[in-house]
């Protein structure tokens, strides 16, 4: 038997929306929406650590903290480390998969994407997953945008309002659109 629905996006698959399988990526969202509406409205960090949990599925580490509004349309494709700082009004699209690992530090209104569409029309209603991984102790600044498929190297830095379109080396600072590589950090 194939993979399911799930397993070809984690695998960054292309998912036409006309597939079969495709009603189980909405039973998942209405969830989500759902969720994030009690999350959205938490009268503490604990409490929006604790439905954030629900939403990706899995126990988020009490050194985590989440900032809300925070806004995801799936959930549970993203993974989050220990003592990782996710400021407010940020959007996570984790179709294909986000992982944060230990340290990372993220600024109010970051925006990171896992998912594309092709651009010829005929194609364009397809998803296209592509994972994104936050090394330990990267920091995104705020209003940064990630773009699908990117990887952010460990101890970098993000600058402000950067568009990152590629990878970003380990130890160093990126800023602009698209973003580029400002200067190494000393170690």
């Amino acid at each position: 038997m194939g993979k399911d629905i799930f397993e070809r996006l984690r695998s960054g698959e292309p998912v036409p929306m006309d597939d079969p399988e495709y009603g189980r990526i909405r039973e998942v969202v209405n969830h989500t929406i759902s969720l994030s509406a009690k999350l959205n409205t938490s009268a503490n960090v604990d409490e929006a650590r604790a439905i954030l949990s629900e939403i990706i599925g899995t126990p988020i580490d009490e050194s985590t903290a989440v900032f809300p509004p925070f806004h995801t349309n799936f959930g549970r494709h993203i993974s989050l480390g220990k003592n990782v700082f996710i400021n407010h009004a940020c959007s996570f699209l984790d179709l294909g998969c986000i992982t944060i690992e230990d340290g990372v530090m993220i600024g109010p209104r970051v925006n990171i994407s896992s998912e594309n569409h092709p651009v010829e029309v005929a194609k364009r209603k397809t998803l296209v997953p592509e994972a994104v991984l936050i090394k330990k102790n990267a920091w995104i600044g705020a209003g940064a945008t990630i773009l699908p498929g990117v990887t952010i190297g460990e101890n970098s830095v993000v600058a402000a309002g950067a568009v990152v379109t590629g990878d970003v080396p380990p130890n160093t600072v990126v800023g602009g659109v698209p973003a580029k590589v400002l200067k190494n950090l000393d170690q």
